[in-house]
């Protein structure tokens, strides 16, 4: 892996692998949901969104057909803290992805007309969204645990906020958050350092420098939040404190969640689905920002097995804090871990994620080594101290489902979510 700066001081990090017949190229800049305002919540996916709904040399459908031309992918995501636009193309084509792509970035239209169409189509997204309630209930779950806080907003946001958006409000958001301190290029595949000049022609004139915004962490709470909607389920996250991504405890945050929830054999699917067949989906995971994290455990189950589940999961958790994890837990842990990471690796795609990513949030990067030593470093008291860190005080309780008298055997006092149930339309 290697750090350049054009010019103008854009930060662009290349892995080159010679080996390989693709390139993945991203454009990753630091805004998203964190970076909003109740008022204009949304607006960063919005942006994601405007930025394929053509330029004054491309249209919507011109994008469409350059990428499926050369056999290419193109596409875009926003995340809490980050939004990011990529291309996967043949090496020959990188040329075409970088001018397209950049295209895109400097000279999208954000049209009236296309507005109006987008918006639309966000408003059904948002409806996909809360149709789908073990989807929902992972937001409100972020609500239970971090309040008003930003980190909690929706990245979709709501239709009355997206309604009152036009392109002047777009712009100027643009103008502050997509700047050159915020943004990053990362590429991965068969590419070296003479893509700098490729990038320089494309990316030289971007002279936007923003300003910086001050983040203040999230106190966690434990709140208890119930979202009603009729459901054959009832669908239920607890939470807990977690790991920032800087925090130096995280592989023993990653094969803890692992050895609880991460996969077939962890110990909350043996026990809840195998064993009792109480769910068909139980699992955990862990999310991390940059200053703070949470850890999720997640079921979806008939309402009168919920009180059972809940039970079940706080008995476990509460033996592994009073007994910790074996040996044996962890060693399969982290074998688990690295080969995921290993793996993860062939792909060009993932390569120029991690790239991305690391060098937006971090500013560093781990070479293969250093990441296998981090996690071959991890003792037995790492992953048993986690365990009494994150259960040092009271798990949030998030429930979407139809009938709430199931809550009161699990002996919270919950509020019923009436932000979420408007916006639903129930």
């Amino acid at each position: 892996m290697n750090k350049y700066y054009l010019k103008n001081g854009l930060r662009v990090v290349i892995e080159s692998i010679p080996t390989s017949r693709s390139v993945s190229f991203g454009i990753w800049v630091k805004t998203g949901s964190r970076y909003e305002t109740p008022a204009n919540n949304g607006i960063s996916h919005f942006i994601e969104h405007m930025l394929f709904k053509g330029t004054n040399r491309h249209t919507a459908k011109d994008i469409a057909d350059k990428f499926d031309g050369i056999g290419g992918n193109v596409n875009a995501f926003t995340s809490k803290e980050y939004t990011c636009y990529f291309a996967k193309v043949l090496d020959q084509h990188l040329p075409i992805a970088v001018d397209i792509l950049s295209d895109m970035f400097f000279e999208s239209q954000l049209a009236q007309e296309e507005l109006a169409k987008e918006k639309n189509v966000i408003l059904e997204e948002i409806s996909m969204y809360e149709d789908t309630p073990d989807d929902t209930v992972h937001d409100l779950a972020s609500r239970a645990s971090m309040g008003d806080h930003p980190l909690a907003y929706s990245i979709l946001g709501t239709a009355e906020r997206l309604n009152a958006m036009g392109p002047a409000d777009l712009r100027q958001y643009m103008s502050e958050r997509y700047s050159i301190s915020n943004t990053v290029i990362s590429l991965a595949g068969n590419v070296g350092e003479e893509a700098l000049e490729l990038l320089e022609r494309h990316f030289g004139r971007f002279d936007v420098t923003g300003s910086e915004m001050k983040l203040s962490a999230p106190a966690f709470r434990s709140d208890a939040l119930f979202h009603q909607k009729k459901t054959e389920q009832n669908h239920l996250c607890l939470t807990f404190p977690g790991c920032s991504i800087e925090d130096p405890k995280m592989y023993a945050m990653v094969l803890l969640n692992n050895t609880i929830g991460g996969g077939m054999s962890s110990r909350l699917f043996q026990e809840i689905r195998e064993k009792r067949g109480l769910a068909y989906s139980v699992y955990s995971y862990h999310t991390s920002y940059a200053d703070s994290g949470l850890f999720t455990v997640y079921a979806g189950t008939a309402p009168k097995q919920t009180k059972d589940v809940y039970d079940l999961t706080m008995e476990m958790l509460g033996e592994i804090k009073a007994n910790g994890l074996t040996e044996a837990e962890i060693v399969r842990g982290k074998e688990q871990l690295k080969g995921n990471l290993i793996l993860s690796l062939e792909s060009t795609s993932s390569r120029m994620n991690r790239l991305g990513k690391n060098e937006l949030m971090l500013g560093r990067h781990y070479t293969l080594d250093e990441m296998l030593d981090r996690i071959d470093s991890v003792t037995v008291e790492d992953v048993n101290g986690m365990i009494d860190r994150i259960m040092a005080e009271p798990c949030s309780i998030a429930l979407v489902g139809s009938q709430e008298k199931v809550l009161s055997g699990i002996g919270r006092e919950f509020v019923v979510s009436s932000s979420t149930e408007a916006s639903s339309g129930e």
